[in-house]
């Protein structure tokens, strides 16, 4: 009968003459040969030593490639996510002090997040705001100086950059912040502030004010009251001392050094109790238009 009728490509089992048929095996590629390695034991040290010249070389090559990588790294979570900075002065002790790092959220604004009452913030100099500040450290010598510049810039080592301050947030844009009530407190919107975080032996302000907060910045005041060149030293200055909003950098959230000072930077439970300045006067005029529109 020939191979008439049979599938192609498959082969009748040896056993007997069933209608079941197993596909043909698939060629398997021939194994390399092997290299002889000729001229004895010294032949073969030399083979092994071209080898691992050409792993070193191999690795010599992949290694800038690996610090570029890293780099970049580094240059996009300081950019955009988090940040060190260097606390150079004492305006916000015992909160923070001198020598101090402390780690700065940069992503929440990105999503929308607006700052909050009581955040600690670090944001560019208004101007002229640095001269009321602490001394700086001493400048560092000539090649040390560029070495921390270009680590700094790629966020491996804290910002000492002389135009950024920190300090807390007492009111926004909205808020009436007043100094003092009967009892020497801070007043947001008519609340009365229980301050625990300001430096033991300083009163709340030494200096009386009312300001009422533009749309789109902010009050700041240090927790060390008596060194803080903060807004209150600023007030006969365009928008009563306040900052702007855009000039934020980001919230300081830990204070990652000292080890020994470690601790997560949380909005103190007085901030929220101070009542919505800007939402009461929109409800007050909603609450008015639901009225007669004649007597």
């Amino acid at each position: 009968m020939g191979s008439r009728g049979r599938p192609r490509g498959r082969r009748r089992r040896e056993t007997g003459w069933e209608s079941e048929f197993e596909p043909e095996p698939e060629p398997q590629p021939e194994p390399e040969p092997v290299p002889v390695v000729e001229g004895g034991r010294a032949e073969r040290r030399r083979l092994a030593r071209r080898v691992r010249r050409r792993r070193r070389t191999r690795r010599a090559g992949e290694l800038p490639l690996l610090v570029a990588v890293a780099l970049c790294i580094a240059l996009v979570l300081k950019t955009f996510l988090v940040q060190a900075f260097f606390i150079p002065s004492g305006s916000m002790e015992q909160t923070i002090r001198i020598g101090d790092r402390v780690l700065v959220d940069k992503l929440t604004p990105w999503f929308g997040s607006e700052v909050e009452r009581g955040d600690v913030v670090v944001f560019k100099d208004p101007g002229g705001w640095l001269k009321g500040e602490a001394a700086r450290p001493a400048p560092d010598p000539v090649g040390v100086k560029q070495i921390k510049q270009a680590l700094t810039f790629i966020g491996l080592l804290p910002s000492a950059d002389e135009q950024d301050l920190i300090k807390r947030v007492i009111g926004v844009g909205g808020d009436t912040v007043m100094c003092c009530d009967a009892r020497g407190r801070v007043t947001v919107n008519g609340s009365p502030l229980d301050e625990p975080y300001v430096n033991e032996g300083n009163t709340p302000s030494d200096i009386r004010f009312e300001v009422h907060v533009p749309a789109g910045r902010l009050f700041v005041m240090g927790d060390h009251r008596a060194n803080s060149a903060d807004s209150r030293f600023h007030l006969d200055e365009a928008f009563d001392g306040t900052i702007d909003e855009n000039g934020v950098v980001g919230e300081a959230v830990v204070i990652a050094w000292p080890f020994g000072h470690w601790r997560r930077l949380e909005t103190p439970a007085t901030f929220r109790m101070v009542p919505d300045q800007a939402r009461r006067e929109a409800r007050g005029r909603r609450r008015r238009r639901r009225g007669p529109p004649f007597a």
